[in-house]
């Protein structure tokens, strides 16, 4: 069931979002209030998450406070490495949620946090168990990125490229199991920390791991799942029919559902980071994706400043 829509990915991160032609975030302002306008008309009761912040940034949240965005969401989200990109330490977790709580009164998500095994998988078994330690108890929903490496022959959309060493390369070694589906000695710690913890996976347009993922997620007792569905995909050759099986085969888990990605010929610029020409058509695509995988019942509609109604089942495919 689609347990919550997410706007965006990382939108103060330059991988994401094109700061060059949006440096103040007021296109985004717009983008993120016509998309949360959209799913809220079509389903009242669906919790809406501000796309994932990385850095944790209290001045980012203050600027979507200042244009009255966060009016129009249920939570907002942050994501942090510490052990691989940020320049904070691991310990410093609960202080940094603590920075996003003073200048929001919504719940804030952890929706990804990980560790790589590039340098050892020693070092990310540690971090998951040190990790869980720190958030369990303190963040509403934590997601771990991720399940699987990433294939050595895609590319990762990271700021970090070949030429800047190791920190690009960190990006494929995240992952519970190695790219061939084996399991890494973190995978054998995640049972203990879910359902607490739950997952962050990408799925990939047709991913050839999806159904392979499913039965990992029921053997690690994963509950909760932060995937996306991309406006740029929208656009491909049979895109709803990928939707559609991507939908149903995570149906038993509670999923957080993230839109994002412009297609290049609906960009201000022709690439997936661009703000949109036109903000709305966005905000029709989350919403047309939550009408279609949500039933047509569901909650009384709650306040964008209350607690959401998170433990209930309100959307199923």
């Amino acid at each position: 069931m689609i347990e919550a829509a997410k706007i965006w990915n990382e939108p103060n991160n330059k991988s994401h979002w094109d700061l060059q032609i949006d440096p103040d975030w007021s296109m985004f302002a717009d983008l993120a209030i016509a998309a949360g306008k959209a799913i809220r008309s079509t389903r009242p009761a669906l919790p809406i998450v501000l796309g994932g912040i990385s850095p944790i940034d209290p001045s980012f949240m203050r600027k979507m406070q200042s244009r009255d965005v966060l009016d129009h969401f249920h939570a907002v989200a942050v994501h942090g490495f510490p052990l691989d990109w940020n320049l904070w330490r691991i310990g410093e977790w609960p202080a940094k949620i603590e920075e996003i709580k003073a200048v929001t009164a919504l719940p804030v998500w952890v929706t990804e946090v990980g560790v790589s095994s590039f340098g050892a998988e020693e070092v990310q078994a540690w971090g998951l168990s040190r990790t869980a330690e720190l958030l369990i108890g303190r963040a509403p929903r934590i997601h771990w990125y991720s399940l699987y490496d990433l294939p050595s022959a895609w590319e990762a959309t990271t700021r970090h490229k070949e030429a800047e060493g190791s920190s690009y390369y960190r990006h494929f070694h995240m992952g519970l199991l190695r790219e061939d589906g084996t399991p890494k000695a973190a995978a054998n710690l995640f049972g203990a920390y879910a359902p607490a913890m739950g997952l962050c996976q990408w799925f990939h347009f047709e991913d050839h791991r999806l159904d392979n993922a499913v039965q990992w997620m029921r053997r690690l007792g994963v509950t909760h799942l932060r995937t996306g569905l991309s406006w740029a995909d929208s656009f491909r050759p049979n895109a709803l029919d990928w939707f559609d099986r991507q939908m149903e085969t995570l149906a038993e888990f509670q999923v957080t559902v993230t839109f994002c990605f412009t297609p290049e010929h609906r960009g201000i610029e022709p690439h997936h980071t661009s703000p949109p020409l036109d903000v709305n058509e966005f905000a029709d695509f989350c919403a047309s994706m939550v009408d279609r995988y949500c039933s047509k019942t569901g909650l009384a509609a709650s306040p964008a400043s209350a607690d959401p109604p998170i433990r209930e089942p309100t959307c199923v495919p």
